[in-house]
This record gives C-alpha cells, sequence and structure tokens, in this order.
C-alpha cells in the first residue's frame, strides 16, 4: 500500500467512528450491485447484476420484494449486466429511478420510474458506451449539484480512456434528461478521462468528488476527481509523475483491494474490495490529503461489492459478491450486511 505525496499542508480531519460490528441483515443474493436508498429512508433499492432485478428492502433487511426488471439488460460472463442504480432526491414528487446496464448494443445509462410500488417506463438517456466481458465501470451517483454521475469502464480497449471523444474511461457528468452537464469541461458529457475501471463514487460532505478504480496488475486507485482531469491510465497505474497526469490520493497492491464501492460517512471513505475481500477506512485529512488506511473483517465474509451509508444513523450497508468469484452460474450465496459505526 503507497500514498500518494500530500499536496500540501494540512490541518487533520475529525476522525470520527470506526466498525464495531456487523449483523447479517438478507441473504440469498446473487451478486447484488447496486444500492440506492429512498431520500426518505423508508428503503433502499438493491440490484442484482445478472438477473436484472430490482429489489426493495427494508432498512434492517427483514422484507424485501422485487419491483421489476430493466429491459434489455445483458449480462456479459463477466462484469456487465445490471449494475448502478441512483434515485432521484427529489423522489416522491420525481418519481424517477436512474440505473446503468450492459444490453446488446453497448453499455447504456437509462431512467425509469417507481411509484413507491413498481418500476415502470424505460427511457435510455446514454447510448454509445462501449461493452466488454470486464471493464465496464456501472457506478451512479447524485452530486450536490442536482446533477447524475457516472463511472465508465475502458471496455478492455485501453486506448479509450485517453480519447476525449469516447465516452469510456471515463466520469460522465450529465443532466437529469441525459444531456451534458452544464459547466463540463469539455462540452460533452464528460467530466475526467484517463480510467481504467472505476467502480466506486461517492461525494463528501464538503462535496468532492471520490472515485476508486480497479488497477492492472500493480495499484488500485483512490482518487479526488476533479472536472477535466486527466488521471493517467494507460500511461500511469498508481503513482504518476506524467506530464498532465493526476496521481492518486492513496494506491493500494491489487490483491489488497480490487476496490468497488465506496462510500462517506463522519470524515472516513469506506471502499469494498473485491480481490482483498476486506473494508477499508480510510480517514480524510484536510483540503485533499488522506490518511493511512484501515482494513476491517480481512477474509470473514469473502468479496466485497459496495458499501452504502445508512441514512440517519451510525451504520453502512455492505454487499458481498461471492456468487461471481470463478465468473459460475449464479448460486444466492450473496449477502447484504449492516455495519455497526461508533
Amino acid at each position: 500500500m503507497t500514498p500518494a505525496a500530500p499536496a500540501g499542508a494540512a490541518s487533520p480531519a475529525p476522525e470520527g467512528n470506526r466498525p464495531t460490528g456487523v449483523t447479517p441483515l438478507s441473504d440469498g443474493w446473487t451478486v447484488p450491485w447496486g444500492t440506492a436508498w429512498l431520500p426518505d429512508g423508508t428503503a433502499a433499492l438493491v440490484t442484482e447484476r445478472d438477473a436484472a432485478r430490482v429489489w426493495r428492502v427494508s432498512p434492517y433487511g427483514r422484507t424485501r420484494k422485487p419491483i421489476g426488471t430493466v429491459p434489455e439488460t445483458q449480462a456479459t460472463g463477466g462484469e456487465g449486466g445490471l449494475m448502478g442504480i441512483a434515485v432521484d432526491p427529489r423522489w416522491p414528487s420525481h418519481p424517477y429511478v436512474y440505473v446503468m446496464h450492459t444490453s446488446t448494443e453497448g453499455n447504456r445509462i437509462a431512467r425509469m420510474t417507481y411509484d413507491g410500488s413498481s418500476l415502470g417506463g424505460y427511457t435510455v438517456l446514454v447510448r454509445g458506451i462501449k461493452k466488454a466481458r470486464y471493464h465496464n465501470g456501472g457506478r451512479l451517483a447524485f452530486g450536490p449539484d442536482g446533477h447524475l454521475y457516472a463511472t465508465t469502464g475502458d471496455a478492455q480497449d485501453r486506448k479509450l480512456a485517453q480519447d476525449k471523444d469516447s465516452l469510456n474511461g471515463k466520469i460522465l457528468r450529465l443532466t437529469r434528461d441525459g444531456g451534458p452537464a452544464p459547466g463540463n469541461p469539455f462540452g460533452t458529457l464528460v467530466y475526467s478521462l484517463g480510467h481504467r475501471n472505476p467502480q466506486g463514487l461517492a461525494f463528501d460532505r464538503r462535496g468532492r468528488l471520490w472515485e476508486a478504480e480497479l488497477g492492472d496488475a500493480l495499484h488500485d486507485e483512490l482518487n479526488l476527481v476533479e472536472p477535466g482531469r486527466n488521471y493517467g491510465w494507460p500511461l500511469c497505474e498508481g503513482p504518476c509523475d506524467e506530464p498532465g497526469m493526476t496521481a492518486p490520493k492513496r494506491t493500494w497492491g491489487v490483491e489488497e483491494a480490487s476496490p468497488s464501492g465506496i462510500a462517506v460517512v463522519d470524515g472516513a471513505i469506506y471502499m469494498a474490495a473485491l480481490k482483498g475481500a476486506r473494508l477499508w477506512r480510510v480517514p480524510l485529512r484536510g483540503k485533499d490529503t488522506v490518511g493511512t488506511p484501515e482494513a476491517y473483517y480481512t477474509g470473514r465474509y469473502g468479496r466485497l461489492r459496495t458499501v452504502t451509508a445508512v441514512p440517519g444513523a451510525a451504520a453502512l450497508w455492505l454487499t458481498t459478491s461471492n456468487a461471481d468469484d470463478t465468473g459460475g452460474a449464479p448460486d444466492g450465496t450473496d449477502r447484504i450486511l449492516g455495519v455497526r459505526l461508533g
């Protein structure tokens, strides 16, 4: 694990809470990929990647029910399928749910409606994101500016990450109707470039955007994303001093991490690790630096996919991703875990 050099002196941020225990909440899942809480905190929506199904799950995981499937979703036998999900922050007055999924033609960002009972409608907002068996990205998150942010992978074609005209290997920023958000650096959907396979995306309480990215054979990354910045792939993997490139704030060896989802709670980033099979806690320090990462539950629950803050509680939801460990058939072995913070 290698820290990036600090950009300047900064006073420490409050340490905040730490994980104090885990409670199994719900089992019988197969690759639960995306989790998004309804703004009123009454339930979370959870996607199952290969089944293309969306579930409504109660706050303590005691009840769940399917609310619909996403049309035209095609699993890839690898990392593609139904991935990220985000709920319009104005729900239920604006009853929209946004999903990112793989189709026969490529990866899409689509909008559906959710009336509290079932999913309906289906409108494709973004096409033209190339797909592959691996490196599809797929995370969605609304920013404090009200716009939707999305991660896309390089679709196993590394040159796309440096191509500003390609939607692959990027962080995208779009309006609720799928157009380029005002102020985007290139006048397109592209917000940042030079990404390999980013699967983690979260905003901190200061409105800064953090991103976690799976590396190739050397380094996984935690990046502080700013508009128009180039994060180096494939010219850099991990620490980077190439002209015009932005170095990560923290790196890990791929055996320690292979990160997917991230969440920010009480001055720390929590990062779910797939190959690393642990939950990382990374303290935020001042303006643009991070502290020493701490690992929790190493090897105890297997591969970890998504971590989400629970509204109004000192807690996280954590999903496992063991059913796809070897790309085998769905077997219902995954779980949703509740992590207490204190």
